[in-house]
């Protein structure tokens, strides 16, 4: 399982670089509203955008950021659902496979009943663990791809509500992934420093079953790795953000003043220059 998580980890990291490299292809024409030319002897005409696709505008550094957090969203759903599979202990495990318990492991009489009833108390002590986990994960998961789907317009033809939405998500999101994994980091060093999981981890020991113990996993430890991912994710998401509210502001304002001055221009039609009057005698 160890390894497995490892190779997750490979594959989503190398996954997760590849789509931030890929925002270069994008990133300059969907993250940027046109501007206009400021050269007084040219043409006012904003500037036209060669691709138009919805693909174009999904891709942008922002929508990148937001497709990695997905992903990470999902690994750490599922590190957390592993992590909880790997230390609930052999009973758990070989009851949700349907194998019988005394052909795959070494326990008899009195340490079966042990193992089955401390390993059923600290799956109770771990469930609020991956009770709170999923759902957590799943929502910023879920929501981070609505604002993926949403974003497939140019910035300055989006909502604002939409911009400052995904502002304040971002915000929250990247505090809320650094609280979560310091309260879950607590939350297994304390089940895992309790008398019961001290018990189980002797009576595994007992039997040649060192790994069974009551240090951190390597799924915890890779939750932890997924959700401060994440919320570094979020960071740099809320900054890019932030941009982008900066230049669609200022190319509302930069249009609003030229249709003024437009206007103005139109509505002060230029005279004709009057011509001498010639007199003949």
């Amino acid at each position: 399982m160890f390894r497995f998580l490892l190779l997750l980890s490979f594959l989503a990291l190398t996954g997760i670089t590849y789509l931030i490299i890929s925002f270069k292809i994008f990133s300059r024409s969907s993250s940027r509203p046109p501007s206009y030319s400021r050269e007084a002897h040219v043409r006012q005409v904003p500037r036209v955008e060669h691709r138009n696709s919805k693909w174009t505008h999904i891709c942008s550094r922002r929508g990148i950021i937001l497709i990695c957090a997905v992903l990470t969203n999902a690994l750490v759903l599922i590190c957390v659902v592993a992590a909880h599979m790997v230390t609930t202990g052999m009973s758990s495990a070989t009851a949700m496979s349907g194998f019988n318990l005394n052909s795959v492991i070494n326990f008899e009489g009195t340490e079966l009943q042990q193992v089955r009833e401390l390993d059923m108390q600290y799956s109770q002590m771990r469930a609020p663990g991956i009770y709170g986990g999923i759902p957590f994960s799943l929502t910023f998961g879920v929501i981070s791809l609505l604002f993926v789907v949403a974003g497939n317009k140019p910035p300055h033809l989006m909502a604002r509500k939409l911009l400052v939405g995904a502002l304040v998500f971002q915000g929250v999101g990247a505090v809320a992934y650094v609280v979560a994994v310091g309260l879950y980091l607590h939350f297994v060093i304390t089940v895992n420093s309790t008398d019961v999981c001290t018990r189980r981890e002797r009576l595994y020991a007992r039997n040649g079953y060192t790994w069974m113990n009551c240090d951190v996993s390597g799924a915890d430890a890779a939750v932890a790795l997924f959700g401060l991912i994440t919320a570094i994710l979020y960071t740099a998401g809320f900054v890019l953000t932030i941009q982008t509210i900066r230049h669609v502001k200022r190319y509302l304002q930069d249009r609003k003043q030229r249709e003024e001055e437009r206007r103005k221009n139109q509505s002060q039609p230029h005279r004709a220059p009057l011509r001498a009057e010639t007199t003949f005698v």
